[in-house]
């Protein structure tokens, strides 16, 4: 079990910059479990679950982008071990199709 799971959308410059690919990266190094997508409204959403310290991490991450993205705002909620159902089966971390 996960000491945290949260679910946040990133708003800005989040789509067709690299940033699904980096949240897959900076997860992955954080070890956390989870999914990233994009959202037909411009936004990217993601899930992170793992130990607290590394799930504040990501975010944090998540504030700061690629390079080439801007992140204008980030919707930070609780979420429950529900919402990982949605990772492909046998993945810790995956990139889903956009909503």
């Amino acid at each position: 079990m996960s000491d945290a799971i949260r679910h946040v959308t990133i708003r800005g410059r989040v789509q067709g910059v690299g940033y699904r690919a980096f949240v897959d990266d900076e997860a992955r190094s954080h070890d956390l479990e989870g999914w990233v997508r994009n959202r037909r409204d411009g936004s990217v959403e993601a899930v992170f679950a793992g130990p607290a310290g590394a799930v504040t991490a990501m975010i944090e991450s998540c504030r700061r982008g690629p390079y080439s993205a801007r992140v204008d705002a980030i919707q930070n909620e609780a979420a429950g071990p529900g919402m990982l159902n949605l990772r492909r089966a046998g993945e810790r971390f995956s990139v889903l199709p956009t909503i």
